[in-house]
């Protein structure tokens, strides 16, 4: 059984809304408190704080705090876990120290396992039933429903979501995308988002510019916006009404562009999917090649390139490829860039030459084989992923940096409800042996 999800738009009652915005502020508080009892703990007396003991406290912290009592455990324990999630990746080296968080920037909370919360529907539409809260419709359409694993509870932009976790049958999920035994090379870009070859025959996507076509909306209001009271929390300065509406279309605008990107992203990748089941592209890291500029003359430059590259989703591509390939059992292959150079090297003769971004042109001057650049580093793809690329000793078979859909990549984990799952379970084996030891030895 495989787990999937599936993300549902709430409308809740004004009642029930009110009682969910209570929730998700002593879920908050609960952050808050778990973050700064392991501060103290280790700056007065030099003591780590784990997960399982401020666990082991929750039922002495519902004693005191007794509006505690009427939220679910198993969602308190999500919550604690978050806390000890963050701290995993700050000692990891993935992020910064963990800082309390203002309501702003909690977005909600979790029922890890199926208690405190039940999905009355089949997929499309239905109400959700959360305990000491109550029934709250819900409008959305799953592409395929299963059994309801977990659920998250999602405040963003003014709108509650419920995000349900379904496990699936691995055969259901397999029959449910066609796809052909096909081979295919796309190279990602920003003037043309997708170029994608599989030997006969080529094409071009062009890049949406769902962003820039709205540059000028933003602008007008933000000039509006700088004319209005801005908050400053320092000073304690709140924010006027029309500064907050003003706010208020902005964030609406990007809202749209990032559904608009998400919509165009799926629309794509379905289509690749559903035509081939081999999708080769070269390594990509995205966190890189969009970082700012150093100081210099070209910052602006690279700040407008960063935002192309951002415009046209390449990370959402990837991850969408990934998931789409796994559920017809295809692969996903990445060639190592610094080793092949696709976008340098001739597809006929493997001649390599360094173009700049504004030569979109390839001209080879060894072969004399003329192509757009994209295709041409498709083409180049292909000829590495079946070991044919001439002069290079790569292959799809000895190349660093390949990757498929059954995702066993390098990867620093910290500490995941999987994890924890693997703890229980051997506390809960060394206490029975524990039992065993003593019995045996009266």
């Amino acid at each position: 059984m495989l787990l999937r999800r599936a993300t549902y738009r709430l409308y809740p009652t004004q009642e029930v809304s009110r009682i969910l915005r209570y929730h998700r502020r002593l879920h908050k508080e609960l952050y808050n408190s778990a973050v700064c009892e392991r501060k103290v703990a280790y700056q007065k007396f030099g003591k780590s704080v784990s997960y399982f003991d401020q666990q082991n406290n929750l039922p002495a912290f519902k004693e005191v705090w007794t509006e505690y009592k009427n939220i679910n455990s198993q969602a308190l324990q999500a919550t604690i876990k978050r806390v000890d999630f963050a701290f995993c990746r700050f000692f990891k080296g993935l992020t910064k120290y963990p800082k309390f968080k203002s309501i702003r920037n909690y977005s909600g909370w979790s029922y890890p396992s199926f208690t405190g919360w039940k999905a009355h529907s089949i997929g499309d539409n239905g109400y959700l039933e959360l305990a000491k809260i109550g029934q709250i419709q819900m409008r959305g359409k799953a592409r395929l429903w299963g059994t309801p694993k977990a659920l998250d509870i999602i405040y963003r932009n003014g709108k509650w979501y419920a995000s349900i976790v379904l496990g699936i049958d691995e055969i259901l999920l397999k029959n449910s995308r066609q796809t052909t035994d096909s081979v295919v090379a796309i190279d990602l870009g920003c003037q043309d988002a997708i170029a994608w070859s599989n030997g006969t025959i080529d094409g071009l996507v062009a890049a949406p510019r769902f962003l820039r076509k709205a540059e000028l909306e933003i602008k007008r209001l933000s000039r509006r916006k700088r004319r209005k009271r801005s908050p400053n929390y320092k000073k304690r300065v709140k924010a006027s009404r029309r500064w907050k509406q003003a706010q208020k279309q902005i964030g609406k605008i990007y809202r749209k562009v990032a559904n608009q990107r998400q919509n165009w992203v799926h629309q794509e990748t379905t289509q690749i999917v559903s035509c081939n089941s081999v999708v080769v592209t070269e390594k990509l890291e995205v966190k890189k090649i969009s970082a700012k500029a150093k100081k210099g003359r070209r910052k602006k430059q690279k700040a407008g390139l960063n935002k192309s590259i951002l415009d046209v989703g390449m990370g959402m591509i990837r991850s969408s490829l990934i998931a789409k390939l796994d559920d017809v059992s295809g692969l996903f292959a990445e060639a190592p860039t610094r080793q092949i150079k696709p976008s340098q090297t001739c597809p006929k003769c493997g001649h390599q030459k360094k173009k700049t971004l504004d030569q979109r042109i390839h001209e080879c001057e060894s072969c004399g084989y003329i192509q757009q650049r994209d295709i041409a580093s498709c083409e180049v793809l292909l000829l590495w992923y079946s070991n044919n690329l001439s002069e290079l000793g790569t292959s799809f078979v000895d190349a660093d940096g390949t990757s498929s859909t059954s995702r066993t990549r390098n990867r620093k984990t910290a500490g995941s409800m999987k994890q924890l799952g693997q703890l229980k379970r051997q506390k809960s084996t060394l206490i029975g042996l524990d039992a065993e030891t003593s019995s045996s030895t009266k």
